[in-house]
């Protein structure tokens, strides 16, 4: 199977530079794209250069910052019209260990949909505050509640795709853009009968750049949560 790891970026370049060599040495054969929204920090530009001397590279670059969820869409199409078999979704700034990936690649040999999932034995997290916690863990409880599905892990941004869940779930009418965009494919997914595989990872808080988190995300996510059950 032919399989892309999508990476959306603003202002990653330190990240990319450390990121882009560890990820070229692991074991699972994959093909990495870079989404990025135009960084002003020259994050794309590094990114061409580096795909220059390894084939496996490739940068998609978006005229302004258009929020995450609007990223992994648009390397879900790149992807799916490349002909990709498995589409991954990872962060840039290590906070998603490439230990982890080879993992979850592996895996989704054997299932429909991997993710990482910090909330299943063998999980947890790292560098993060109290606050932090409660409402990760408060959403995706919440999630479970309310979608009906027993997930562990409804928020987590590291997961694993085969190319026929996505074509099934309709990714033109994915209508969140932020934490809960992630919420909403896998109520999708499984929804249309999909199974999902939870493997455990260590989720480490951002090492370097701007983190995407934000209040307005984190309330868009608890308020769609009712919205995505009706969509």
């Amino acid at each position: 199977m032919r399989k892309l790891v999508i990476i959306p970026t603003y202002n990653e370049i330190e990240n990319m530079k450390a990121l882009l060599p560890v990820l070229m040495k692991l074991k699972q054969p994959f093909d990495v794209l870079v989404v990025d929204d135009s960084s002003p920090d020259g994050t794309a530009k590094f990114v061409e250069e580096y795909a220059k001397t390894e084939p496996r590279v490739h940068v998609l670059v978006r005229g302004a910052k258009q929020g995450l969820g609007k990223a992994y869409l648009a390397g879900f199409d790149w992807g799916l019209k490349k002909g990709y078999d498995v589409l991954t979704e990872m962060d840039a700034d290590f906070s998603h260990a490439p230990s982890h990936l080879d993992e979850i690649l592996a895996l989704i040999d054997q299932h429909d949909v991997v993710i990482g999932s910090r909330y299943v034995p063998g999980g947890g997290t790292v560098n993060w505050g109290l606050m932090r916690k409660i409402i990760s863990r408060g959403g995706s409880l919440y999630s479970r509640i309310i979608l009906g599905y027993p997930l562990r892990d409804w928020t987590g941004g590291f997961n694993c795709w085969r190319k026929e869940v996505l074509e099934k779930i309709n990714l033109s009418g994915i209508r969140s853009n932020g934490y809960s965009f992630q919420i909403e494919l896998k109520y999708k997914a499984l929804k249309n009968g999909y199974k999902i595989h939870e493997a455990p990872i260590i989720f480490e808080d951002r090492r370097v750049g701007q983190s995407k988190m934000s209040l307005k995300i984190v309330l868009e996510a608890f308020y769609k949560v009712w919205l995505i059950k009706s969509y």
